[in-house]
């Protein structure tokens, strides 16, 4: 707290009625269930070494685990697809069980550096990138984590099913 009473806690906020309400955060940090601080961008970075995935969004604040949102190489996608005996033409083959166990293991070996809570259990697979026309991107090029996660809202939710 400083010498004027504010505590501060890197959350972005709002004064309603006498109410503070958290509207987000300063910094892109995620903070798990459990209190353990997660720099998103730096599990990102490692992930995106990976040709595979063009774009990464880690989530997970307020949650047990971490999960990730990826945008997969669309030129890639089609040889994964086939190792995988699924149809790249098909959107459900992106929610393949088998597929996402082995994206998870590929994920484990992008992230072996990081500490045991900052590792990703659940993804959502898909090939429509994130654009400064589609909104989830801002003119440098940097995501809209608040957008993203708007637009990926059911996914997000299926990936924590009752978690936190």
């Amino acid at each position: 707290m400083n010498h004027d009473g504010w505590l501060h806690t890197g959350d972005q906020a709002r004064l309603q009625d006498g109410h503070i309400f958290i509207t987000g955060r300063i910094k892109d940090i995620l903070v798990l269930s459990n209190g353990e601080k997660v720099p998103p961008a730096d599990l990102e970075m490692a992930i995106g070494l990976d040709p595979l995935f063009d774009q990464v969004m880690v989530v997970g604040e307020g949650h047990s685990y971490l999960s990730a949102i990826l945008v997969l190489n669309a030129d890639l996608w089609p040889g994964i697809a086939h190792e995988h005996g699924l149809d790249p033409n098909l959107t459900e083959s992106l929610h393949d069980a088998h597929l996402h166990k082995d994206i998870i293991k590929r994920l484990r070996l992008a992230l072996s550096d990081f500490p045991g809570y900052a590792k990703i259990r659940r993804v959502t697979l898909t090939l429509e990138p994130w654009s400064i026309e589609n909104g989830l991107l801002t003119p440098t090029l940097k995501i809209k984590r608040n957008r993203i996660m708007e637009y990926h809202a059911a996914a997000i939710q299926t990936m924590y099913g009752g978690d936190g």
